[in-house]
């Protein structure tokens, strides 16, 4: 009873418990156990494998001197071929396909294994993998190397694709000369839909700006002192300067006093003059 330690000889002790009458009915887990048996000791051997799954030229035995335990490689042939198919040709693999799963699984077609002689026999619009498929069923089930069932493939998928898009642009001359107006292509459209984010964006952007400055609670006041923004023509500047006032661009010192009769033009033409001279000059005074 000692095997009842190792875990992975459960089902062989079980095994012959039942075959010699100790157990009476199987355990729920028995022959899932037995399809699918736990890894042989030591824990780490990786499991026994075959070439349908690894590389041929790739030893299915480790080597007994060898203390390294390392997992074969996984292979398929179709990894291969597909290796080799988007290699020489490599714009298919722009071609759009959708990756949405439905609700079943899709079904085998009924043309397979040896009745599946022609590309053509599974549609007139074979895709990538049909082609990749159909070479490693004539490899498969037809006893043709690989590299013949590959030429054949890529022969008969090239000559099914000429077809369709020589048959797609005498269609579309027809069309068009017959007066049919297309509307805009798929990329146009993705197009359209792109600028009307960006405008969706930008009004966005505007209208945060906005409540952004109006909800600042304290705004810079700019007080302008002098005369009215306004523009004169320089009509302004040339009567001063007729007239002998010259342009101050000090502060004013002292603050004016207004009499009764309040301040004439001279007089204030000549307090502004002599409050500050920078080229020490004195101008004249026109007389009124």
């Amino acid at each position: 009873m000692a095997t009842k330690r190792i875990a992975s000889q459960v089902h062989k002790q079980a095994s012959r418990l039942i075959r010699e009458g100790y157990i009476q009915r199987e355990p729920a887990w028995y022959r899932a156990v037995l399809d699918h048996p736990p890894l042989p000791l030591p824990a780490r051997e990786p499991p026994s494998r075959t070439h349908f799954d690894t590389p041929v030229d790739t030893p299915l035995t480790r080597p007994s001197a060898s203390k390294t335990i390392r997992p074969l490689p996984v292979q398929y042939v179709e990894d291969q071929v597909r290796r080799q198919f988007f290699r020489d040709h490599p714009f298919e693999a722009f071609r759009e396909k959708s990756l949405v799963e439905g609700a079943a699984i899709e079904s085998d077609h009924p043309v397979k294994g040896a009745q599946w002689k022609r590309l053509r026999q599974r549609g007139r619009n074979p895709s990538s993998e049909d082609a990749i498929r159909y070479a490693v069923n004539l490899y498969e089930h037809n006893d043709i190397p690989l590299s013949d069932a590959y030429a054949s493939a890529v022969a008969q998928y090239r000559s099914l694709r000429s077809e369709i898009t020589i048959a797609r642009q005498v269609a579309l001359a027809e069309a068009e000369k017959l007066g049919i107006e297309f509307g805009p292509s798929q990329t146009e459209i993705t197009f359209e839909k792109e600028n009307k984010a960006f405008d969706t964006f930008r009004e966005a952007a505007e209208n945060n700006h906005t409540a952004e400055t109006e909800r600042k609670r304290w705004k810079a006041v700019v007080e302008r002192e002098g005369r009215p923004d306004h523009w004169t023509k320089g009509q302004e500047y040339t009567r001063l300067w007729k007239e002998g006032v010259r342009p101050v661009y000090a502060p004013v010192f002292s603050e004016p006093q207004i009499s009764p009769e309040g301040l004439t033009q001279e007089q204030t033409a000549q307090r502004l003059s002599s409050q500050v001279d920078f080229m020490d000059i004195r101008p004249s005074v026109a007389s009124s």
